[in-house]
């Protein structure tokens, strides 16, 4: 296996902590200093079909946005799938899926200053079928740069955790990047985690702050959340959520909440709540200033005419089968995952990581790694 390329494993101290954003980050950090950068992610739970192979997500997010000129197999060896783990504990194939994580770094490598390998989950995921994520990075030869969300007690208390997982497989955590930090309060918690981690002899490299276009959904992923189908404003399914208000009120009060995008839920048979909020997303076009969306709930739908206003409205319009309580509580709880050509959200991802994180300490702190 290849023990010449430089290499860097982005680790979390949860699943969504932040991982895929530091990583995609990092890589045009790194373009930028050192040149050509390769990208693997060795075990991905979330895939999806490309040309009749399972490929992790993150990883054709990546590839289309840096054009990595990897195979996608090779970014993305392993994909768990439903039935994967059973199917290794009858099995215990472990000697084929390490072979085929070192050679597909291999090929991740080839021709590359420096590679980025992502990790899935916190330190132990993958354990049971005996490739937790501390586990693969001592196999890559990689140290480890650890994802935490913002705070001082508990993001310690997970990383010492981490830490003893690292530990045991003598992979060595090089520093901490805390994510999610609310902006009143990064001074204070740069200050006393960076103290706190001091006690552990583990840096902090770097405190991003919580960025609201990055926490908010769009349209399309919300109408997939939902089970959703859209009625109009399809060609919108980009545009992104910045609240989410239930119209369960008298359509007058409900309009108080209007708020440019604010996505309105209600149910399907609330003619007089669809009215209006057709109306304030045509005046509101006008002005520059819109509703993001509607979603009408209960698998319910208005009059035949009303259908027909939605479908000819500017106001993108989705329908799902759920009750407004569980829309709403399927969107509070939904993963807000980074898709490829958000072109926004991307740019953004890697403002943050230039100015919040400490890269050149990054790369100084791995030293001569081979």
């Amino acid at each position: 296996m290849n023990k010449v390329t430089p290499r860097i494993f982005v680790a979390a101290t949860q699943q969504n902590g932040g991982k895929t954003t530091t990583a995609l980050g990092l890589f045009a950090a790194l373009t930028k200093r050192l040149g050509r950068i390769g990208f693997i992610k060795p075990v991905g739970q979330r895939f999806i079909e490309v040309d009749g192979k399972r490929i992790d997500e993150d990883s054709v997010l990546i590839d289309k946005t840096f054009g990595v000129k990897v195979p996608l197999e090779a970014m993305s060896p392993i994909a768990v799938e439903p039935d994967f783990t059973r199917r290794y504990i009858e099995e215990a194939n472990h000697d084929f899926l390490v072979r085929r994580i070192r050679n597909s770094f291999d090929r991740a490598a080839w021709e590359k200053d420096f590679v980025i390998i992502e990790g899935t989950g916190h330190a132990g995921v993958g354990s049971v079928f005996d490739l937790s994520n501390a586990r693969v990075a001592s196999l890559l030869g990689s140290k480890v740069v650890l994802v935490t969300e913002g705070g001082i007690g508990k993001p310690i208390d997970e990383i010492a955790l981490n830490k003893a997982l690292f530990d045991q497989e003598g992979v060595e955590i090089v520093g901490v990047i805390m994510n999610k930090v609310l902006k009143e309060k990064m001074d204070y918690v740069k200050d006393f985690a960076a103290r706190g981690l001091r006690r552990l002899g583990i840096d902090l490299l770097g405190v991003i702050p919580a960025e609201s276009l990055l926490a908010n959904p769009t349209l399309g992923q919300i109408c997939r959340t939902v089970k959703g189908s859209f009625l109009s404003g399809k060609t919108e399914s980009r545009r992104r959520v910045k609240k989410v208000i239930i119209g369960a009120m008298n359509s007058v009060h409900v309009m108080e909440y209007f708020d440019p995008g604010t996505l309105v839920i209600t149910p399907g048979d609330r003619e007089d709540i669809i009215l209006s909020a057709l109306s304030t997303g045509e005046m509101n076009e006008k002005e520059g200033r819109l509703l993001a969306g509607l979603v009408l709930s209960g698998d319910m739908f208005p009059h035949q005419n009303l259908i027909g206003m939605i479908k000819s409205s500017c106001l993108p319009v989705i329908a799902s089968p759920l009750d407004s309580y569980a829309v709403a509580s399927s969107i509070h709880s939904m993963t807000v995952k980074t898709l490829p050509g958000d072109k926004e959200k991307i740019d953004r991802i890697q403002t943050l990581i230039e100015e919040y994180v400490e890269v050149d300490r990054l790369l100084e702190r791995m030293g001569g790694q081979n």
